[in-house]
């Protein structure tokens, strides 16, 4: 997760994250990233039941519960666990994570026990009372699935009519004071309608936008000939830069942040470089900070049946179940060799991802991503889009 805002445009300083010794326990959601310690925020993709039917669905998600999914005493057990582990943050995910009925209980006991409650929803279900109760129960943020205007979006979440319903949802939250940001996943089917997002949550007073890498997992799988070229990734992410740098230039405070390719980190360095940018060192101390992708380390998930994953895009793979043993346990346990490998990944990346003299901010990007496209898990990241000029291999 790159905070284009916070490091091109210079709200943010290294000295903000030192202020809390970089703890995940002490630190302000918006640092979290540059904690030292790194515990992980949990995505826990509480149903696979959903309303919609998105074409890039990691978790193959259809409007039908799953039989086996953990029940409400097991949810709250799981999140005892992830607070006494120190976990800052659960993300409520599916499927649609609205569709389970014990919800607003699972949030607020999350809350009472001291953890940041985030949920990542298509938006479509949240009407007046559902925002209402959501805010009253302390939800932090509500992060709302868009993948383009009207028509785009409707396709690809193949219901007519999802763009409009998602807007009312955008407009439910705002109305009670619920923080709510949009999630618009990039992709060649979608990627000319980033300028009409920014015109998007400009118009409607939107806090918060990430501009999601496609990720090859799931039915997302099916689409690896549907993600950018290098080319065009470079300039949608220039684009990217050019318009958050807009806004803050009229004074309007949006946060935008670039999330599922690292290789944004060492793009936007680079780039502020060759600008002259004052800054620039700051925001490589920052990127250190960051440390790049923290798979098996600063993120994990727990599948709607209990099963734990590195993150949310490797169902494929289990490392057992919170059922048998807790998170906490499973996620330090590194008898396990992939996970024990996935704590220190640097060593084991290769090809250029070896030779990068970005690594340490980058940890090698995407892991599943190479393993869908090579069947090796360490092999190269398809998705770096720097030449090997720029990564210091030419």
């Amino acid at each position: 997760m790159i905070g284009i805002s916070k490091l091109y445009c210079g709200t943010i300083e290294p000295s903000d994250a030192l202020r809390y010794g970089r703890k995940s326990d002490s630190l302000p959601s918006h640092l979290l990233q540059f904690a030292r310690d790194k515990k992980p925020v949990v995505v826990w993709n509480c149903t696979r039941r959903c309303n919609l039917r998105c074409v890039h669905c990691y978790a193959q998600a259809r409007n039908q519960a799953d039989e086996g999914e953990l029940t409400t005493d097991e949810g709250k057990a799981l999140i005892d666990d992830l607070a006494a582990f120190g976990s800052p943050v659960i993300l409520f995910s599916g499927g649609e994570p609205i569709m389970r009925p014990d919800l607003p209980h699972l949030v607020k006991h999350a809350v009472r026990k001291g953890m940041r409650a985030v949920i990542s929803t298509n938006g479509t279900l949240i009407g007046k009372d559902v925002a209402a109760q959501l805010n009253d129960l302390g939800l932090s943020y509500v992060g709302i699935s868009l993948d383009g205007m009207r028509e785009t979006n409707d396709r690809f979440r193949a219901v007519k009519g999802a763009f409009d319903d998602a807007m009312r949802g955008i407009a439910n939250c705002q109305e009670v004071g619920l923080k709510v940001g949009v999630r618009f996943t990039m992709s060649k089917h979608n990627f000319r309608d980033v300028p009409a997002i920014f015109d998007l949550i400009e118009e409607r007073g939107i806090p918060r936008v990430c501009f999601y890498h496609l990720v090859y997992a799931g039915r997302g799988s099916k689409l690896i000939e549907a993600d950018l070229s290098h080319e065009e990734t470079r300039e949608t992410v220039d684009l990217i830069i050019d318009r958050t740098k807009a806004l803050h230039d009229r004074g309007i405070e949006a946060e935008v942040l670039t999330v599922d390719n690292h290789s944004d980190a060492p793009y936007l360095y680079l780039r502020m470089k060759r600008e002259s940018a004052d800054r620039a060192e700051a925001v490589m101390e920052l990127l250190k900070m960051n440390g790049g992708n923290s798979t098996g380390v600063g993120i994990g998930c727990v599948g709607n049946t209990g099963e734990v994953h590195a993150d949310q895009f490797w169902r494929h793979y289990s490392f057992g179940n919170v059922r048998e043993r807790p998170f906490s346990e499973i996620w330090m346990d590194t008898s396990n060799e992939l996970m024990a490998k996935l704590k220190q990944k640097k060593k084991h990346v290769k090809g250029r991802c070896h030779l990068c003299k970005w690594l340490d901010i980058c940890a090698g990007n995407f892991r599943v991503r190479a393993e869908a496209v090579t069947g090796d898990v360490w092999a190269a990241e398809p998705a770096c889009y720097l030449t090997d000029s720029e990564i210091g291999i030419a």
